[in-house]
């Protein structure tokens, strides 16, 4: 399979200019690997007993070889991660390690935070701008620094935009036939519970009743539906229902495995608004597992069936694409909500420097006024630090309104 550039690369070509070490994390099947096996010398698979045995046997990595060293999955073998910290402190090279995790050991497993000598950065499935679906037209980039040109046109309808909400963005599937995509997305599923917890060292009394769970937690995608209400939701036939303590024991473990992967609210010490909320918003990893969990397929979402589930992933999937394109710039993506639904801006997108884009996300493929008064209220509120107002829809052009705000379809959004 060709290798599909990632909006990762960009933000990984400048850390390891500069950083000796580099952490990639995220879910199983997110391109990790492969993205950073590209760029290693010497590849270590600590999932391997084969590849971790020489490296049991060097903990503290002395005998390694010269070049760039990708030490993936690492917590399968956590010592190296205090080894590498210690590597750094000696003064390696930048670009010397790359180190891939798709779970985040327990805090008290002896490893050292790695502030300051291993820098993070956080992998997803990819965006639509990553896959082979559409040529963007307007990037992301542009509209952070403000006044960008706003053009383009496509012949992506909502329809497509469905298939791809349950196609999903792993990149074991962007080329693969549909029938495998569903196979392997519930076969996702199922190593969770069989293959993934276990290897936390938890075990699940009633794997029922964590799908319950699941299936709940997908149906609140895109909205801030508090944990009482999704426990209220999962009542068995028998109308029990989960415990906080267990509702919170799921939520943790799936964050681990970053299979949850909820969008954090904004806030900004320079432009502080009254009332704002900091509860996050909910999102699996890929819309497309949501999907899956409730037993949609992507031409659902225009019928009775599935109707009230498409404005959410529509939300999902451009939620993904715009955390994906930020990965590039190594900017921050968050939501705005104030106390009571009053103001909501559905995605906040913040550089570096503290400069935002506001982004409204609507299924419809038109925009109209009232699709951009929370907009122009956030760019009003924030002033000189908003560069730019957007609503992504899925119609077919990209232009800029009267009152300033860029409309572009989701297809044609890149980094």
């Amino acid at each position: 399979m060709t290798y599909l550039p990632r909006s990762i690369d960009r933000h990984l070509d400048f850390f390891t200019e500069f950083a000796a070490a580099v952490c990639v994390d995220g879910a199983r099947a997110t391109g990790k690997t492969e993205t950073c096996s590209r760029r290693a010398d010497f590849s270590y698979f600590l999932d391997s007993p084969s590849d971790r045995a020489p490296l049991e046997a060097d903990i503290d990595l002395t005998s390694l070889p010269e070049g760039t060293i990708l030490l993936d999955e690492w917590q399968n073998l956590p010592q190296v991660w205090n080894s590498v910290r210690r590597r750094v402190d000696s003064g390696e090279k930048p670009g010397r390690f790359l180190i891939t995790g798709s779970a985040s050991p327990l805090p008290d497993n002896g490893t050292h935070t790695g502030a300051g000598r291993i820098y993070s950065v956080h992998m997803r499935p990819m965006g639509l701008h990553e896959r082979i679906f559409e040529t963007p037209t307007v990037a992301l980039r542009q509209l952070q620094q403000g006044g960008a040109q706003i053009s383009g046109s496509t012949g992506k309808t909502i329809g497509d935009y469905c298939q791809e909400i349950a196609g999903s963005g792993f990149p074991a599937l962007i080329e693969a036939p549909w029938e495998w995509r569903m196979e392997f997305l519930d076969s996702y599923l199922t190593r969770i519970v069989d293959r993934d917890l276990p290897s936390l060292g938890e075990s699940l009394r009633s794997p029922e009743t964590f799908h319950r769970w699941m299936r709940a937690y997908a149906a609140a995608t895109s909205t801030t539906t508090s944990y009482s209400k999704i426990i209220n939701s999962t009542s068995g036939s028998d109308g029990a229902q989960l415990s906080r303590e267990t509702n919170r024991r799921f939520r943790d473990l799936l964050q681990r495995i970053w299979v949850l992967d909820p969008l954090p609210a904004w806030h900004s010490g320079r432009n502080p608004l009254k009332e704002v909320t900091q509860t996050p918003k909910h999102h699996l990893v890929d819309p497309a597992l949501a999907m899956r969990l409730l037993d949609l397929q992507g031409r659902d979402l225009l019928t009775p069936r599935g109707s009230h589930m498409l404005g959410p992933m529509f939300e999902a999937l451009a939620t993904l694409t715009v955390r994906a394109a930020a990965t590039a710039t190594g900017s921050k993506v968050r939501h705005l909500r104030t106390h009571g639904g009053r103001n909501e801006v559905d995605l906040v997108v913040t550089d570096k420097e503290g400069y935002h884009v506001g982004l409204e996300v609507k299924s419809a493929n038109f925009v109209e006024d009232k699709d951009v008064t929370q907009l122009l209220w956030f760019k009003n509120e924030v002033g000189e630090d908003v560069r730019d107002v957007v609503v992504i829809y899925s119609g077919a052009h990209a232009y800029r309104r009267q009152d300033g705000v860029a409309c572009i379809p989701l297809g044609l959004l890149g980094e």
